[in-house]
């Protein structure tokens, strides 16, 4: 199998080959033969001046789209050994259609010579553009506008419903001056050696009406619209199969900033609200800020500051799961198996992780109902995927 970067299904091309491997090899398309009607000229200029940063901008967006779901499919039948259609089949849906330009509220760039932007493709070397296509203004400003002398990475964080902002400047050498950071007077500055020091710097965004708390260590969704597709559709995942009946004791395992614990409730009936919320997170900050945002919204929950593989399980109505891109692994999937959770909803960004995992909960008793695949990240081919499953036995 030859995975070719560049290429849409269907086109004939030349390519350079990368890297050959014994299960695979990996090429570039250098020369377009005979173009697929689904290819375009890329909208943002700095790909044709080699940033790395976007790598699907030669697909028009609503094709972006299928590319992902067969992206999914092919992991699913080839990985997790789903069969295509027929018995066990899974249905592999597309998520509601999300603006694909100035978008990310998430950065995280390289520096060189206090100038920030993204890598070329396969090397080091820096293109410090004029523009971002796909970031939110608030965080273009600071990418293209900032200086950050001293600095070899920034990462960028911005509230696009609240307009805070904020800056992590890093340094390979730990006594680096980056006094001299040049960003507007509302941004704030943080650097990495001062959070080791225990600094707590942190930007507010707005999600379902829930102001959330995510500081400089916390994972968060680049996008709040996106944010909200997945609470969503985890929401509706519980509402299927619990309709009316209340979860009583829900489980959000690698909760984050307690995304889904401070949001869910408010897609739900009343009467199938959580009564009891148990959020698991390993990272300590991002386990201080859900205990933040869940008090500042009233549940009652317990905050758990432990890896999920770890956490003394106990039984569970219902599970939401968002790890990272390794998946939940075997250790994972054995953990939240042993809840006996009669749903569980996995939030995926890796297709071949959720292949695996999918495969590993079909072999502990549950059934994968669908798996809807979101858009979050629009012009490159990152993938983001919500599955169901139900218990069977």
């Amino acid at each position: 199998m030859v995975f070719v970067k560049g290429a849409l299904p269907g086109e004939v091309v030349g390519v350079r080959t990368d890297r050959v491997t014994k299960q695979f090899a990996e090429a570039t398309v250098v020369d377009v033969v005979d173009p697929s009607e689904w290819r375009t000229t890329p909208p943002c200029p700095e790909v044709a001046n080699g940033c790395g940063g976007c790598d699907w901008q030669h697909a028009v967006p609503g094709y972006q789209s299928e590319l992902r779901r067969a992206v999914v499919a092919d992991a699913m039948r080839r990985i997790g050994k789903f069969p295509s259609e027929g018995p066990g089949a899974v249905a592999i849906l597309a998520g509601p259609e999300l603006p694909t330009e100035g978008y990310r509220t998430v950065l995280r760039a390289a520096v060189d010579d206090a100038r920030a932007g993204f890598r070329r493709d396969r090397s080091h070397a820096l293109v410090a553009g004029e523009r971002c296509l796909v970031a939110h203004p608030l965080a273009e400003e600071l990418l293209i506008d900032g200086r950050y002398p001293g600095a070899d990475e920034v990462r960028i964080l911005v509230g696009a419903r609240t307009g805070d902002r904020m800056v992590v400047v890093r340094s390979a050498e730990p006594d680096a001056d980056v006094s001299g950071v040049s960003v507007p007077d509302d941004v704030v500055v943080v650097t990495a050696a001062e959070l080791r020091r225990g600094r707590l710097a942190f930007i507010h965004e707005e999600i379902l009406g829930r102001r959330l708390r995510v500081s400089a260590g916390s994972f968060f969704q680049c996008r709040p619209d996106g944010a909200e597709v997945l609470v969503s559709l985890v929401g509706g995942a519980l509402r299927d199969h619990h309709g009316e009946r209340p979860v009583e004791t829900l489980l959000d395992a690698y909760a984050g900033v307690g995304l889904f614990s401070a949001t869910l409730a408010e897609g739900l009936a009343a009467r199938a609200r959580p009564s009891r919320i148990i959020a698991v997170e390993s990272n300590p900050s991002s386990a201080a800020d859900a205990r933040h945002n869940l008090a500042a919204g009233g549940y009652r929950a317990q905050v758990v500051e432990d890896q999920v593989e770890r956490w003394p399980c106990e039984p569970i109505d219902a599970v939401v799961a968002d790890p990272s891109r390794r998946g939940l692994q075997r250790a994972g999937v054995d953990a939240l198996a042993a809840t006996g959770a009669a749903t569980l909803v996995l939030v995926s960004c890796d297709p071949a992780a959720l292949a695996r995992d999918a495969r590993l909960l079909v072999e502990r008793g549950y059934r994968c109902d669908r798996v809807t695949v979101v858009d979050l990240f629009g012009h490159t081919s990152h993938v983001e995927a919500v599955s169901v499953f139900v218990r069977e036995r």
